[in-house]
C-alpha cells in the first residue's frame, strides 16, 4: 500500500456503524501513542477514501489536497466510440499519435493474468528497474514478487510490450480490480515518440472498454493526460506532526496550497478534451 498512490479505505471499520467515529478516534489515538513510543516525529495517512475523511478530522491532524487524472468509461462500445466523444482537435491528435506507432513497425503484444510467463516478467522487470535507475531511484518490487502475481492473483496482472522483431523495446504493467484498471509502471530501452502514450494510455483504455471496466487510474501526476481524455480528481492525505511550531508552519502552507490546487482543478476541468454540447 505505501508504494502505490491508490485511494482506498485506511481505517478498517464500517463507516455506517454508529460507533464508527469512536472507533476512528481510538485508532488515531493508538497511532499517535505508537508514534510517541518509537520516537517518531510524525505519522501520515495517504490517499484515504472520501467517505473516511470526516473520521480523520481534528486531533491536530492536517489535511492535504492533491490532484490526479483518471479516465472514466461512459459506456463506450470501442475506442473509436470514445474518440467520438472528444473534440475534433483532440481526436485528430490521438489518431496521429497512434498512427505514428502503427507505422513504426513495432509489434504491440498484450498478455494478461495466468498467460504471463516467467520470461515475460523477466523482460518487464528489466524495464521497471531501468526506469528507477535512470531517475536515481531504487526499484522496490522484486522479480520474485512480480512472478508470484501470475499464481496468487492470476486475474489481476496485465502486461503490454512493444517489440522490434524479437527485441522488446518497451513494456507497461497494470493490475485489474473489480471495476478499475490500475496502471502502475512502464519502462523502455530506447525512445520512440508517442510510444508511452500508446502503451500506458491508449492500449489500457482499449482493454478497459473491451472488458467493461468503468475506471482507469493511470497513476499520479501527468497534466499531459488531460488532452487524452483523462479528468482531474481531488485526492487527500492526512498528517500528524509532533512539533507544534512545525505543525503551524505546515498548516499555513497547506491552506495556501489548497487554494492553488482548487484553482488548478477548476482550470484543468475547463479545458477538458471532450466535446462541449451546444446550448439549447
Amino acid at each position: 500500500m505505501p508504494f502505490t498512490p491508490v485511494v482506498g479505505r485506511r481505517l478498517l471499520l464500517d463507516e455506517s456503524s454508529p460507533a464508527a467515529a469512536a472507533i476512528a478516534r481510538t485508532l488515531i489515538g493508538e497511532a499517535r501513542a505508537l508514534a510517541a513510543d518509537i520516537g517518531a516525529s510524525s505519522w501520515h495517512c495517504l490517499f484515504p477514501a472520501d467517505a473516511q475523511l470526516p473520521l480523520l478530522e481534528g486531533d491536530d491532524l492536517l489535511l492535504r489536497e492533491g490532484c490526479q487524472y483518471h479516465w472514466y468509461n461512459r459506456g463506450y462500445a470501442d475506442f473509436e466510440d470514445f474518440l467520438a466523444s472528444l473534440s475534433s482537435k483532440r481526436r485528430k491528435e490521438i489518431r496521429r499519435e497512434r498512427r505514428a506507432i502503427a507505422d513504426s513497425g513495432l509489434v504491440i503484444e498484450l498478455v494478461a493474468g495466468a498467460a504471463i510467463t516467467p520470461a515475460h516478467w523477466r523482460v518487464f522487470h528489466r524495464f521497471y528497474c531501468d526506469t528507477f535507475t535512470r531517475k536515481w531511484g531504487a526499484p522496490r518490487l522484486t522479480l520474485a514478487f512480480l512472478q508470484s502475481l501470475s499464481s496468487t492473483m492470476p486475474e489481476a496482472p496485465l502486461l503490454i510490450f512493444a517489440r522490434d522483431g524479437d527485441d522488446h523495446v518497451a513494456g507497461a504493467f497494470a493490475l485489474r480490480g473489480r471495476d478499475t484498471l490500475y496502471g502502475r509502471h512502464w519502462g523502455c530501452t530506447r525512445h520512440v515518440r508517442h510510444l508511452h502514450f500508446e502503451l500506458c494510455y491508449y492500449r489500457f483504455i482499449e482493454y478497459a472498454i473491451a472488458t467493461g471496466l468503468r475506471h482507469f487510474d493511470a497513476g499520479a501526476q501527468g497534466e499531459h493526460k488531460i488532452p487524452r481524455g483523462f479528468e482531474p480528481l481531488r485526492t487527500w492525505s492526512v498528517h500528524w506532526l509532533r512539533d507544534p511550531g512545525f505543525r503551524r508552519a505546515v498548516a499555513g502552507f497547506l491552506q495556501r496550497e489548497s487554494v492553488a490546487i482548487d484553482r488548478h482543478v477548476d482550470e484543468v476541468g475547463a479545458h477538458t478534451a471532450y466535446r462541449r454540447e451546444p446550448h439549447a
